[in-house]
């Protein structure tokens, strides 16, 4: 048997579950100074070393449109690879801790409610709640995140 990897469908997403992301993801310098300087964004905080030395920080912040990128992004490969159809709105966004360079990130995502779309047959909407910790275990981001996703295909059984 063949088998292709995938994210899961609406139907395999149970509210309550949460699924703990591997691998987790280090952050470099470069990571930093490409994110805000591709975005637009020449904040002194997340560019300037010298004067970011004079901040509470001490240093330079990850850029926090950086870190929720990557919070989302290390749940894809095991939830919604070509399994979503499109993402409906972030909510409740909070970064309670900063992100430095050097950090890594590590994300779960909990399954927090699913409906099927009014609209949309073959689609159902999934809000998931992720949050991301760093190497301390601190809790550096959470987002919840509304998701319109495929229905299992005709034929297709549910992944074991």
């Amino acid at each position: 048997m063949r088998r292709e990897q995938r994210g899961l469908y609406y139907e395999e997403l149970t509210e309550g579950d949460c699924y703990v992301h591997s691998p987790g993801r280090t952050v470099g310098e470069a990571d930093n100074t490409a994110f805000s300087t591709l975005t637009m964004n020449p904040q002194s905080l997340h560019l300037d070393e010298h004067r970011s030395a004079g901040t509470e920080f001490a240093s330079r912040l990850v850029n926090s449109l950086f870190t929720l990128s990557t919070l989302v992004g290390l749940s894809v490969a095991q939830l919604t690879q070509r399994t979503t159809v499109a993402n409906l709105g972030f909510g409740e966004v909070a970064f309670p801790a900063p992100v430095f360079v050097g950090d890594t990130l590590y994300a779960e995502t909990e399954v927090v409610e699913k409906r099927l779309s009014r609209s949309r047959p073959g689609s159902g909407i999934v809000v998931f709640a992720h949050r991301c910790c760093n190497q301390r275990r601190e809790l550096v981001a959470r987002v919840r995140r509304s998701a319109l996703m495929h229905r299992l295909p005709d034929g297709e059984e549910a992944a074991a």
